[in-house]
């Protein structure tokens, strides 16, 4: 790409605008665009930056506290009236907020662009996630299974059943500002839940606009106004959803930081929590890996969304017999990745969200280089002169000579880590001695290391794959992980009973009142 063209902040503004318009959506009457404008909530407000070029888009005012208790209690009362609509007729609702995100795909995924700076292909591809994980929760609300049991009692039937839990609190990142709402939306809807969202003050025009296209899903189906209700602010908005008893599920995606900051408030109250915090994930390359598909696993998943997914690949653990073939592919490939505007078809890496992302990066890597790392490709700013605003870097690969405590540590940026091992037991403990657990990968033809590696003395992560990166999840799997990622699931398979209530139900229908564990009370 060349230094000019990249697009002006006033461009992405009217971009951003237009597609903001065709979803429906008005910004707040405060909102003022661009910099040097004062928010008529003052230092309070919220900015929408734009990390392509640094620039301010628009300045919002933040939800005050008022704002946000009575948009726990409309949610509150609507939940009473959603929990009994049949859950096939909440699953409707879904439907159609799944169609409307067909028909904006492209208008998201600019706004996904614009805020998050992500490439266009990826910006699509979340929003691709979005629809299907809408697609999974129709089919999920025909299918909110209970279990029959048998009972030691005779003429008694043993069940259970689930019910809807309330009303659920969704605190999302940045770093994917609609594909995690909508996991927990989909599914907290067609469960009878209610839903207050609290976004990244990073990204509120882009929840701006899933908040009208739902909105209309709503009105369409004829279901309650506030079964979903948008709050924007900063960490004293997501504290305030913490601390309200009313909440009864509060789902924080971010930092382990955060993480130790909700958790706490949550159980406090004795409400329920499901966290998805950092990740440090690792890969295992074994001699007998396909090295050609391991390269091409290994930089998307480092080098994909500038290293800003919970799942990027941190760090690479190596068999000592391959470590140089594969770091001089992966250093090879590296040197490829066109990194620049991410609205170019060409651009594969896209800007950093801002500055002190970019200064945390550059502090990592001169950290690695006081543990005796050397780095071997990376790691310098570009497009400086272009967007001095912006936060432009080239990914980063580190020759390591052990797993040091910057090794250790998520950095959220495009960092990848070298090491090396003998043996399998080495390789696991290597990839295994970090305080975080949600993806790990290993690349290697040798089935007995591949089950190894997913056994129990294995990986010990929430995700565990073979021969593929450890980013790119899809929404059929719960989505999650252990340790300091905070043990949430979202997403596929059974993480929807974390958006309702279990009862054990038991039914006599004799004519007897026999006691369990033959207890004699007559």
């Amino acid at each position: 790409m060349t230094l000019s063209s990249l697009p002006t902040t006033d461009e992405l503004r009217g971009r951003a605008e237009a597609a903001l318009l065709r979803c429906g959506a008005r910004l707040p009457r405060a909102a003022t665009a661009g910099a040097g404008l004062e928010t008529a909530a003052g230092g309070d407000g919220i900015v929408s930056r734009t990390p392509v070029t640094g620039g301010v888009l628009y300045r919002l005012p933040a939800s005050p506290p008022a704002e946000v208790d009575a948009a726990v209690a409309d949610a509150e009362e609507a939940f009473r009236q959603w929990r009994s609509v049949p859950a096939p007729s909440r699953g409707a609702l879904v439907k159609r907020l799944g169609e409307l995100l067909t028909e904006h795909k492209e208008d998201l995924a600019e706004l996904v662009t614009a805020e998050a700076g992500k490439i266009r292909s990826e910006a699509l591809g979340e929003v691709q996630e979005m629809i299907d994980i809408c697609d999974f929760a129709v089919g999920l609300s025909r299918q909110l299974y209970g279990r029959t049991m048998a009972s030691e009692r005779p003429g008694h039937r043993l069940s259970e059943t689930w019910h809807p839990l309330g009303v659920v609190g969704v605190i999302s990142a940045f770093n994917f500002p609609v594909a995690v709402w909508s996991w927990n939306t989909a599914v907290a809807l067609v469960c009878g839940d209610t839903v207050v969202w609290k976004p990244s003050e990073a990204t509120p025009l882009t929840a701006l606009a899933c908040d009208a296209l739902l909105a209309r899903a709503v009105a369409d189906c004829a279901a309650p106004s506030a079964v979903h209700r948008l709050v924007v602010g900063w960490r004293d908005t997501g504290a305030r959803l913490a601390d309200d008893p009313r909440v009864a599920l509060v789902s924080a995606t971010g930092s382990v930081r955060m993480g130790r900051e909700v958790a706490p408030r949550v159980a406090a109250r004795f409400g329920r929590c499901l966290l998805e915090l950092g990740g440090n994930n690792a890969a295992v390359v074994a001699p007998s890996a396909d090295l050609d598909l391991a390269v091409r696993g290994i930089v998307f998943s480092a080098a994909g969304t500038a290293g800003q997914r919970c799942t990027t690949l941190r760090r690479l653990i190596v068999h000592e017999d391959v470590v140089d073939r594969l770091v001089e592919k992966v250093v090879h490939a590296y040197g490829q990745l066109p990194v620049g505007d991410p609205y170019d078809a060409g651009t594969l890496v896209g800007p950093l969200i801002d500055g002190r992302a970019r200064r945390s990066m550059a502090d990592a890597l001169a950290q690695a280089q006081a543990d005796g790392g050397k780095v071997l490709v990376g790691g310098e700013r570009v497009l400086a002169e272009a967007a001095p605003e912006a936060a432009y870097v080239r990914p980063a690969v580190v020759r390591m000579p052990a797993q040091s405590d910057v090794v250790r540590r998520e950095t959220f940026a495009p960092i990848l880590y070298v090491l090396t091992y003998r043996t399998l037991d080495e390789a696991i403990a290597l990839h295994n001695g970090v305080p975080q657990g949600l993806s790990s990968s290993i690349f290697t033809r040798d089935q007995r290391e591949a089950e190894r590696f997913l056994a129990a003395d294995g990986s010990d992560c929430g995700i565990a794959n073979v021969n593929i990166g450890t980013s790119g999840a899809e929404i059929g799997g719960a989505f999650g992980g252990e340790k300091e990622t905070g043990g949430g699931r979202e997403s596929g398979s059974d993480a929807w009973r974390a958006y309702m209530r279990r009862a054990t139900n038991t039914v006599n229908y004799s004519d007897d009142l026999p006691l369990a564990q033959g207890v004699n009370f007559g």
